[in-house]
């Protein structure tokens, strides 16, 4: 952008290329990244943060980083209250310190973590409807005429600008999520588990995919109706989940089959995690919270990519070809490609 130009037309330019820009995806991933690019063209600054709000532990995370080592910070959280962001995040208002030195809101953990030196910041919030969603924290900037009142209105307007944005986005998000979910388990569907096996083969991480399948599943149906099996499987799922860790997906798949994604792990870490989940559904009793007492076993398949299949058409044939020679050696059993 011009220098000569003024920093509400800086402003307002901006909210024009992010709206134009939005309107062509949905995606939270790429509207933070058009975001954090259109902002960084508007306010040169040595370090840029975008934290959003977690809505439920009512904490902030780092969501964008520019300038710093976004690893460091991936598992940092800021509470309502703490340090400036924190402040702004609890308060709704902005904050300008044009000298760190005399703020005492200032936490230094980030730059003592990080070896960054913070001598100025302007943090913003990020509100709909009066709550806060994030903040918008630029630190060092070269400019120093933001720290002036004046600039207030065009920050803020730009501020109001990206929450919308956010926030449409973040819709958007929870309602496909909604599509991925399987409604008789509240666990994914189908649908996920193409997308997403796809994407893992896409960027060629080793995957291990496990499908298993109820034995004798039929009997639960005939004694107890089609009700309560359907409970069955949803205690069933929440069974194998208890044995997954962050990362792990739980996929019914169909009927009473169900297919485990179990991301950058191969054979031997898989066959070990699928024996947990092999036996604690082994041990479970199921329905006991309407009086019934139902144990189910199940029989499970293993295959992993990119040792036994390049591609999810055939990675997903053999996972299920291995848990069917479950079925005829016996049920209850592990079998791996």
């Amino acid at each position: 952008m011009n220098d000569a130009m003024s920093l509400q037309e800086k402003s307002l330019m901006t909210c024009v290329e992010i709206g134009k820009a939005v309107t062509a995806t949905l995606h939270m991933e790429r509207i933070l990244e058009i975001i954090f690019n259109r902002l960084n063209r508007m306010i040169r600054a040595k370090n840029w943060t975008l934290f959003l709000m977690d809505p439920i532990a009512q904490e902030l995370r780092f969501e964008v980083v520019a300038g710093l080592p976004s690893q460091q910070l991936r598992n940092i959280r800021i509470k309502l209250g703490e340090g400036i962001a924190g402040t702004v995040a609890q308060t709704g208002e902005p904050v300008l310190v044009p000298d760190i030195e005399g703020d005492p809101r200032f936490n230094r953990q980030i730059d003592e973590m990080t070896g960054f030196v913070t001598r100025s910041l302007i943090c913003l919030p990020l509100k709909i409807q009066d709550s806060v969603i994030g903040v918008i924290e630029v630190v060092n900037p070269e400019d120093p005429s933001l720290f002036d009142e004046t600039s207030m209105p065009a920050l803020s307007i730009l501020a109001d600008f990206v929450a919308i944005a956010i926030a449409n986005a973040r819709i958007h998000r929870e309602m496909e999520a909604l599509t991925f979910i399987d409604d008789v388990t509240g666990y994914y569907n189908t649908r996920y588990l193409h997308q997403h096996l796809q994407r893992l083969i896409e960027k060629e991480r080793k995957t291990s995919l496990v499908f298993f399948d109820l034995d004798n599943f039929k009997q639960v149906v005939d004694t107890h109706g089609h009700l309560m099996a359907s409970q069955t499987l949803g205690e069933v799922a929440c069974v194998i989940d208890s044995q997954m860790e962050e990362g792990d997906s739980l996929v019914r798949y169909g009927g009473d089959e169900f297919v485990v994604i179990l991301p950058d792990q191969g054979k031997p870490a898989a066959a070990a995690k699928v024996e947990k989940m092999r036996l604690a559904l082994a041990n479970a009793v199921l329905l006991e919270a309407v009086g019934l007492h139902v144990k189910v076993t199940a029989s499970f398949g293993i295959a992993c990519y990119p040792e036994d299949a390049a591609g999810k058409r055939a990675l997903l044939h053999l996972a299920d070809e291995s848990m069917y020679r479950s079925k005829k050696g016996g049920k209850n059993l592990i079998t791996m490609v």
